[in-house]
């Protein structure tokens, strides 16, 4: 991973915004611009330079993973708060942007109070913007990420019976994925049968998954540091007409969604593409979330596909972004039906990174009872 090139591209972005340091705080933002994987740590970001503040916990783990990288360990007793100070002053940085999103008023009042004389600027989402494009040592490691997911899906599915529950099914799949090389899932697997399938984000519990015709299943895997989100909607024993159109109408969404995507198309537009389908079906009420989000070292980072949102000007589709589509139909007591998979904008257009089947002949599972 080239880690210096990204703190030079921070660095651009910085002069742009008139700042002269940033103090990154998020963790996955210091992961991104460092492959320090440790917590309680910050980083110093400046025109000449960078700082990584930790403590002595994590010594010999940042001589591992960032090698060559300035680190201050700051003593036993001392405050992360005086370890900025110090740093800041030491930088000579006198406008010094600080991440609002990670950032608590308690330790904002702190820092003023200890940096007299340096104006502090409340920021958002620079080291996101630019964790959005995808360099190609990222794009491997997301690739491994859904790979592992899919391989856990596919034995998953092999040992699949109506007697299992969905929490078993949940644990199954957790040590699938492990099984095939990841360090874990990205979080928490969703396995929801019959009328729980309806609730977009449902918490498996002890019921038999055999009692009902349908299926879902929300899950991913963590390779080490990047992630992968993959739905899939499964139908067990008997199918009514009605559920198949539901299913079909969800896949013709999908497939519309997937085609508009290329470098240049507002990100809304790419929602409204398979939001369209679903309202043409009389079921547009019953689409309640965003249709997909961006993928990488956070499950749920930048960009977002969705409707516009009042004044915020329109996102726009830029090669290397990876994002999940995952239209979704839902009938409380009834019935739900969401179909993801992960997508690479390209130079020319796009490409589907995951590889599930989802044709309708292809998610009909025989079990037994």
């Amino acid at each position: 991973m080239d880690y210096a090139g990204r703190r030079d591209r921070l660095r651009r972005l910085l002069r742009r915004q008139g700042l002269e340091g940033l103090l990154v705080t998020d963790r996955l933002n210091v992961t991104y611009l460092t492959g320090f994987t440790g917590e309680d740590s910050f980083l110093l970001v400046w025109r000449a330079g960078e700082s990584l503040l930790t403590d002595a916990r994590f010594s010999q783990q940042v001589e591992e993973e960032c090698p060559g990288l300035e680190v201050v360990v700051r003593p036993v007793g001392s405050t992360m708060v005086e370890a900025v100070r110090r740093v800041v002053r030491k930088a000579h940085v006198g406008l010094l942007g600080l991440e609002a999103e990670n950032v608590s008023v308690g330790f904002f009042d702190r820092i003023s109070a200890r940096l007299s004389g340096v104006e502090l600027v409340k920021t958002t989402g620079l080291v996101e913007q630019l964790r959005q494009i995808k360099q190609p040592e990222e794009l491997e490691r997301i690739r491994r990420a859904i790979g592992q997911a899919e391989r856990a899906f596919g034995a998953m599915r092999a040992g699949l019976q109506g007697e299992k529950t969905e929490l078993q099914l949940a644990h199954e799949l957790e040590m699938h994925v492990r099984a095939f090389g990841a360090i874990g899932s990205s979080f928490s697997a969703i396995v929801a049968s019959g009328e729980r399938s309806a609730l977009p984000h449902a918490r498996p519990k002890p019921i038999a998954v055999g009692l009902s015709p349908i299926l879902l299943v929300d899950w991913g895997a963590n390779e080490g540091l990047y992630q992968s989100d993959l739905t899939r909607t499964l139908f067990l024993g008997k199918i009514s007409a009605k559920l198949r159109r539901v299913y079909q109408v969800v896949y013709q969404a999908q497939q519309k969604a997937i085609a508009a995507i290329r470098p240049g198309v507002p990100a809304e537009e790419v929602d409204k593409a398979a939001r369209q389908v679903i309202a043409q079906a009389g079921w547009g009420k019953r689409f309640g979330h965003s249709l997909g989000h961006g993928l990488g070292l956070a499950v749920h980072e930048g960009p977002r596909l969705g409707p516009a949102r009042g004044n915020h000007s329109p996102s726009l589709l830029r090669p290397g972004m990876v994002v999940t589509v995952e239209p979704g139909v839902y009938w409380p007591g009834w019935a739900g039906v969401r179909i993801e998979d992960v997508v690479l904008v390209t130079r020319t257009g796009h490409e589907v990174l995951s590889s599930l089947p989802k044709r309708w002949e292809e998610v009909i599972v025989e079990t037994r009872p």
